[in-house]
């Protein structure tokens, strides 16, 4: 019997949102996400799971850069060219979970958060901050 081995991206998690519908892109410029497909898609070797979609704002740019997490200074090495207020951005929800509790949490696109977000945060917080 011949052995089939799986393409990668056929053993990412189901791509589906945190309103259990297909996950939508939250960003192509900048290029955003995990596999850098523009989605929060994710698989188990994304251990900082950046599965929120949000929109970026001063004020957690600089919550972020405070916490340890420089995300505004460009990385030309990285091909990064940092993040302004108003990008789109696959964050990792434990990220967006210290910016909530620090009263810091940007808004969130709920069609682009990948489902397994709710394993970190609350579906009820993320609606809080949705966008409208």
């Amino acid at each position: 019997m011949e052995t089939i081995e799986l393409h990668p991206a056929a053993k990412r998690k189901v791509n589906l949102n945190v309103l259990g519908e297909p996950l939508i892109v939250c960003s192509c410029a900048p290029m955003t996400g995990w596999y850098r497909d523009g989605k929060c898609s994710t698989d188990d070797n994304d251990q900082g799971h950046h599965v929120v979609c949000v929109i970026m704002t001063k004020e957690f740019l600089a919550f972020s850069k405070e916490a340890g997490n420089d995300l505004s200074t460009p990385m030309p090495e990285y091909g990064f060219e940092g993040l302004k207020a108003g990008d789109h951005w696959c964050l990792c929800a434990l990220r967006w979970k210290q910016a909530l509790i620090a009263e810091s949490a940007p808004q969130v696109d709920l069609e682009a958060t990948h489902r397994s977000a709710l394993e970190v945060v609350s579906l009820e917080d993320l609606k809080r901050h949705a966008l409208q």
